[in-house]
């Protein structure tokens, strides 16, 4: 995901420097100067084919940048499709976003003030931040179109003429021009992910992702035929995942003690935390934008939630789900750590530590049994029982003296 964000990063900023040029930069608190981009982006959020909930001659919708995939990625309806799904992502969506800390930031106490002091609470998330994003693309553009010589003036107006522009405000649309307050910061360095390599934005976008085994060739041509319009079909898996890990490689097998006198709370056992020795991503099926060619590394089920239900058995990890978190549970350095991770407690480790469960609001640690307990035939849908009594029962309770493993489930 980080490797992802440096790479977009890269390339956004190398395409904001050929459009909008350089400029003088000061340097050393103003000691010096020295030419610098005009603009820059560090900031990315997920991109939506829909712009919602912000009027269509908002800024939000009108004003900002095209698609970076191909203008006819999605066959002859792209981008004019009234329900969407034919559209290039394309608007901000506020669910997903990655950047410097200082920088979000900076965007969040703008959101903050809109709400606070405009009034803009009521709208919505999405409207807030999708109005930050198209009032900095709104002077982006309207700064570079005032600040062209005359060739440059012709060139735009010709390209408009001919429906060949790609500036969003040379357009024949209507947008709704924006109160320009002097001194007012418009630029936040954000831009979107358009190809959908670290946010899959899932509205509109279910019937782009297909999971692939990239290893079996016999379910492609089925999958061509059924999407004609994809131009370059994804036959292998990207480069970044090709050279990755393996999908198991972080799957220590722990403490392999069985004796509950070691104070392992969960003992090994060959039946449920035995894994595949090797296993690459050619084998696993992975979630794959057959569109933009890309397997997103975070799927943002927003909108229609069925994916939850109908894609949970088809993550790769799916089937190695409970040897995975049991494995997890037990991967810690120490003996205390163990114990603390699998039994729950107020047991303060490693930075606060603790493995396969969650650190409460209240300071209490609890574990996966405690968090997730009865949810294991939804979970792991492995028919293996009950989480800790999958060979037997026995009552094991926290530091707090909540019962983990029941031996009897008295109130089902």
């Amino acid at each position: 995901m980080i490797k992802r964000y440096q790479q977009l990063i890269n390339e956004a900023n190398h395409r904001l420097r050929r459009r909008y040029g350089t400029e003088l930069k000061h340097t050393d608190g103003g000691a010096g100067s020295e030419m610098g981009p005009k603009y820059t982006q560090t900031v990315v959020f997920g991109a939506d084919k829909l712009c919602w909930p912000n009027g269509g001659a908002d800024p939000a919708c009108a004003a900002i940048p095209y698609s970076t995939l191909p203008k006819d990625a999605y066959g002859p309806l792209t981008d004019i499709d009234p329900r969407g799904f034919h559209n290039r992502p394309r608007y901000l969506n506020s669910g997903t976003v990655m950047g410097p800390v200082k920088d979000v930031r900076a965007i969040y106490q703008l959101a903050v003030q809109k709400v606070e002091k405009d009034h803009r609470g009521t709208l919505g998330d999405q409207f807030v931040f999708a109005e930050i994003f198209g009032e900095q693309e709104y002077q982006r553009e309207t700064q570079r179109l005032s600040s062209q010589g005359t060739g440059g003036r012709w060139y735009e107006w010709l390209s408009n003429a001919l429906g060949a522009s790609d500036s969003p405000l040379a357009a024949n649309q209507t947008i709704n021009n924006m109160t320009v307050i002097p001194g007012h910061r418009y630029e936040f360095g954000i831009g979107l992910d358009y190809t959908s390599e670290m946010f899959q934005t899932m509205t509109h976008s279910a019937d782009d992702i297909r999971f692939l085994t990239f290893n079996d060739s016999s379910i492609f041509p089925e999958i061509m035929e059924q999407y004609p319009d994809v131009k370059a079909f994804p036959t292998i898996p990207p480069m970044d995942v090709q050279y990755a890990h393996g999908p198991l490689w972080y799957s220590s097998p722990g403490n392999r003690s069985s004796d509950l006198k070691d104070g392992i709370l969960l003992p090994h056992s060959d039946k449920l935390d035995d894994l595949p020795e090797r296993l690459d991503w050619f084998e696993v099926p992975l979630a794959t934008n057959l569109y933009a060619g890309t397997i997103p590394s975070l799927l943002h089920i927003n909108g229609d939630k069925s994916p939850l239900d109908d894609w949970w058995s088809s993550m790769w990890y799916h089937p190695y789900g409970r040897a995975l978190v049991r494995r997890f549970i037990r991967s810690t350095q120490t003996r205390q750590a163990a114990r603390a991770a699998a039994a729950g407690g107020q047991t303060w480790w490693d930075m606060r530590g603790g493995r396969g469960g969650v650190w409460t609001d209240s300071g209490t640690w609890m574990s996966w049994g405690e968090v997730c307990k009865k949810t294991e035939a939804e979970v792991c849908q492995d028919g293996k029982g009950k989480w800790g009594k999958e060979e037997g029962s026995r009552k094991v309770t926290n530091s707090f003296g909540m019962v983990v493993i029941a031996d009897e489930d008295e109130d089902e």
